[in-house]
């Protein structure tokens, strides 16, 4: 099975493209960091002010988990179909980090905002700063690098295991997350109200 391992010029691309996603956060007045004024490694709390808005909050498991499902993606394109022929598998990783960065700069939009504060578990979001968006970015790729070297079925447990453990401790997650932003349910709704009423 073909490997989407990138080469120095994908790299370099990968990291131009996360840069120029930061340039567009801040173009859009996102803070740099926590406008608390600080930096944290670990924000716990997904319903206060710090959330997303530091290096690693509960999030964070979601976004590692982007890494396979871009991975997979850019495997049937370039290895499986051969779109762009047998060297394209280099430019899985700056396809990978292009969809991450598209949604970081969709996430940060007001209307995606007031969606997020409407109808998901994280009813306090106001927006990631630029350093969380940044780090979230690095995370998916960390993702990819996992799905570049694991077999696929430990990605696939490894994965299921941080879904699990993020709905177990927040109530929340990636699933969870799509599913309330498109068709929001009462029952999880209800779920996740009662998991934050009795944090």
């Amino acid at each position: 099975m073909a490997i989407l391992k990138p080469n120095r010029t994908t790299v370099l691309v990968s990291i131009m493209i996360a840069l120029v996603t930061v340039a567009i956060l801040i173009a859009m007045g996102r803070p740099p960091i926590c406008e608390c004024g600080y930096v944290k490694l670990w924000h716990g709390d997904i319903n206060s002010m710090g959330n997303s808005q530091h290096i690693a909050d509960w999030y964070t498991p979601s976004h590692i988990i982007h890494g396979p499902i871009f991975y997979a993606f850019g495997w049937l394109l370039f290895a499986k179909w051969k779109i762009g022929g047998e060297n394209a598998v280099k430019w899985g990783l700056p396809l990978a980090v292009f969809l991450e960065a598209a949604w970081e700069v969709l996430e940060n939009t007001q209307m995606v905002i007031d969606r997020f504060r409407s109808v998901t578990a994280n009813w306090g979001y106001s927006g990631d700063s630029v350093l969380n968006s940044f780090a979230d970015i690095g995370w998916m790729a960390f993702g990819f690098y996992l799905a570049m070297r694991l077999p696929i079925k430990v990605t696939i447990v490894l994965s299921v295991v941080l879904e699990l453990l993020a709905a177990w401790v927040v109530r929340d997650g990636l699933t969870l997350t799509v599913i309330m932003l498109l068709f929001p349910v009462d029952a999880i709704a209800e779920w996740q109200a009662a998991g934050s009423a009795g944090a």
